[in-house]
């Protein structure tokens, strides 16, 4: 026993070595940073000064600060249109990727690949795709005679450009995980149900939608951080205009720490939006209790 226990101090000695490089680095570059900007949050910091304390005044200052509002709300429309928007997409892509037809490794391949694409990359193509006089989408609408609207230099159709293409690149990445999902329901459920009589919308129903909803609510939880994290199209494609209605959050975090030097207040804004995830996070996993089926779970 005495060398049994030897053994294990030696491998826990030996475990806690191979861990020291990642607990290295989560303490410099994660858990350091996090800390740091914790604290600066209660300072304000033009960075080529010493920061000064000020206590609470940065948070304060967000309750009458109208381009925070803006921010949030231009952020919260996205989120609250573009994720429920995403899902649904991605669920009707990949029901129609799984089934068997000729080269669908081919379509699966076209579906996915807006998701591999570069942020700046997508950004600038679909600058030319909005373009009011050359690009492709009004040019299109032409064709069907209509007038295709000025897309990103319009306050009210700048939101739905930026829709449109998170609708692209979105429904491919939701598809991966949904094909996934899709493919690991047992078989037995589909012959069960086809014997009790249910036809193809029945299935959906009661069988492929129930047994996708941890799927589903992962891609949700995802999604509602991602799309409360929007920075580079809105940078590169408007760069918050036309009259902030695409300043997106995050853009204006950026603003206030690397265009204004407001350190302090950037590192405010950071922990309010970190709050804002936390909170949607943790209000849908309670949720997730009355809507979320796992298989081989027994409810009370």
């Amino acid at each position: 026993m005495a060398h049994m226990s030897e053994m294990a101090k030696h491998e826990e000695r030996s475990a806690y070595l191979f861990l020291l490089p990642w607990i290295i680095g989560f303490l410099v570059f994660s858990a350091g940073p996090l800390a740091a900007s914790f604290l600066i949050s209660f300072t304000e910091w033009p960075i080529l000064a010493a920061p000064k304390w000020t206590g609470l005044k940065n948070y304060t200052t967000m309750l009458s600060d109208p381009l925070f509002w803006q921010s949030l709300k231009v952020t919260v429309y996205y989120t609250a249109i573009g994720v429920p928007m995403g899902l649904i997409a991605g669920f009707f892509v990949v029901l129609l990727t799984n089934q068997k037809v000729r080269w669908i490794a081919l379509w699966r391949s076209v579906y996915y690949m807006p998701a591999v694409v570069g942020g700046v990359v997508v950004a600038r193509m679909w600058q030319g795709v909005f373009n009011p006089i050359y690009g492709i989408l009004n040019a299109l609408l032409r064709l069907l005679g209509l007038q295709g609207p000025n897309w990103l230099g319009e306050p009210e159709w700048v939101i739905p450009a930026f829709l449109i293409m998170a609708l692209w690149n979105v429904a491919g990445a939701n598809m991966v995980i949904y094909l996934a999902g899709l493919q690991s329901i047992p078989t037995e459920i589909y012959e069960a149900a086809m014997i009790d009589g249910a036809g193809a919308w029945h299935k959906l129903r009661h069988v492929t939608i129930p047994m996708m909803t941890p799927v589903i609510f992962l891609r949700l939880i995802m999604g509602i951080i991602g799309s409360f994290q929007v920075f580079t199209q809105a940078f590169v494609m408007t760069n918050g205009g036309p009259s902030h209605a695409s300043l997106f959050y995050v853009l204006y975090l950026y603003r206030n720490a690397f265009q204004y030097s407001k350190m302090g207040y950037a590192s405010a804004l950071a922990w309010v939006l970190f709050a804002i995830i936390l909170l949607l996070t943790v209000l849908f996993f309670r949720s997730s209790e009355r809507w979320v089926y796992y298989q081989g779970e027994l409810r009370k």
